[in-house]
């Protein structure tokens, strides 16, 4: 008897279904590892602040700042891969220099004390693992990422961030090493709760300084351009219109996907300190170290061990993107050559740029500047230069001189928008509750 044939509702065949897999792997890039970046040393340790003051309290944020951040996102990355140039380069190119040096002396000093939080964060975090030297441990790491990002091409170096995404896991696996009461999480989660104490306020702050800051928009509208430098056939979209269509869609997909792993390992990270620090009367955390030693005694050795390694994890994925993105900014705001992809003797500037950041950032641990104050004065600069930023973007990404027929339009221009009013609230509310 002859079989009948298969239905339309049939699976897809194996060797389809790996082509389909391996298509969405290649989509993934400059907006997975920007937002994988986004959860680095210093992220995690205002998420690990926030669930151990205030329990399950600001769980809703990560869902309010998803659609804004990953919204702003792509719409760095369509000016990067529509023009060939990062948002420095634009800002050169078709506006006043003072814009220009603005934005981009902002990112830098943000950077750098970023860079030196998470270096010492990092160094801490294998203090507590294996114990010795966190300085001595700090200083190899730097020079380590440093190695990496000179004599390390491109191509093969976002693959290796691309795999170091895979330490974010390690805060979702937390979560179910200790007893979670769902209902009330996924209540806090979709029934927000707003406080106007000045202490509450200042949190939702910091975590949407934190979520959403400047070095990611550079970090990726460069990584856009690096990626056309490493497949020979592919043009900024002004030169080769007839691309358009399948890039935006690479690139929705792997924004989209990239954000949502960066904001659902933030929102894990506040969970985990709220069912296990702030149940326990624990509230008062100050680094991404202290809360992984937090943890210790109350949820047990496993999810200490693993809570610490997420945390020099993540710092390999953040150092690159933050020394890269100042590389960038500054080298395209001077018109050096600039990109991963290029050789040392390409692109010396480029590349002293990253290793003079790295440096200072280490040398602030060295001098024993306080991480504390170190973290806090990243986020006010992260918080009060994202608002003016994300205007220049979004009127970048909406000027035709800019971005000639592919400039933003619908509901991604409004939403771009949206953010923009946002951030630009968030940092005035930041002055006002400063100012009393």
């Amino acid at each position: 008897m002859t079989p009948p044939p298969p239905s339309d509702a049939s699976p897809a065949p194996a060797p389809e279904r790996r082509e389909k897999k391996k298509n969405l792997l290649q989509a993934l890039g400059p907006g997975l590892v920007t937002g994988a970046s986004d959860d680095d040393p210093s992220g995690i340790a205002t998420y690990s602040q926030v669930g151990a003051q205030f329990g399950y309290g600001l769980l809703w944020s990560m869902l309010f700042s998803y659609p804004l951040m990953a919204t702003i996102q792509e719409i760095s990355a369509r000016v990067g891969r529509v023009t060939g140039h990062g948002i420095a380069g634009n800002l050169r190119r078709h506006y006043p220099p003072g814009l220009m040096w603005s934005a981009t002396a902002l990112l830098v000093a943000a950077n750098i004390i970023n860079l030196g939080a998470d270096i010492g964060a990092m160094g801490e975090a294998v203090r507590l693992l294996v114990g010795g030297p966190a300085l001595l441990y700090a200083a190899v790491i730097a020079v380590a990422s440093v190695l990496l990002q000179v004599f390390v091409p491109y191509s093969r170096y976002t693959k290796v961030l691309k795999w170091l995404t895979v330490s974010l896991l390690a805060y979702v696996a937390t979560v179910f090493v200790v007893k979670v009461p769902w209902a009330a999480a996924l209540k806090a989660t979709f029934l927000p709760h707003l406080s106007w104490q000045i202490s509450s306020v200042q949190a939702l702050v910091a975590v949407l300084g934190t979520t959403i800051s400047p070095y990611l928009f550079f970090w990726q509208a460069s990584g856009e351009v690096s990626e056309m430098d490493t497949h020979v056939l592919e043009n900024p979209l002004q030169q080769a219109p007839q691309q358009a269509p399948a890039q935006f869609r690479r690139i929705r997909t792997d924004t989209f996907l990239g954000m949502a792993f960066s904001n659902l390992v933030a929102y894990f990270i506040i969970l985990t300190a709220a069912v296990t620090l702030h149940a326990n009367g624990k509230t008062d955390i100050q680094t991404s170290a202290q809360a992984a030693e937090a943890l210790r005694p109350v949820a047990g050795p496993f999810a200490f061990v693993l809570f610490a390694a997420g945390i020099v994890g993540t710092g390999l994925l953040a150092l690159p993107v933050l020394a890269g993105s100042a590389g960038y900014a500054l080298g395209e705001a001077l018109h050096w050559p600039v990109g991963l992809e290029r050789k040392p003797h390409q692109a010396r500037g480029f590349y002293i740029i990253i290793a003079v950041a790295t440096g200072i950032g280490l040398t602030l641990d060295l001098l024993h500047v306080d991480p504390i104050k170190a973290l806090y004065y990243s986020a006010i600069i992260n918080g009060v230069s994202a608002a003016p930023i994300m205007v220049l973007i979004m009127l970048m990404a909406s000027n035709p001189r800019v971005m000639g027929q592919f400039t933003v339009k619908g509901w991604l221009k409004w939403l771009g928008w949206a953010g923009s009013a946002v951030m630009t609230l968030a940092a005035m509310t930041l002055f006002a509750v400063r100012g009393h």
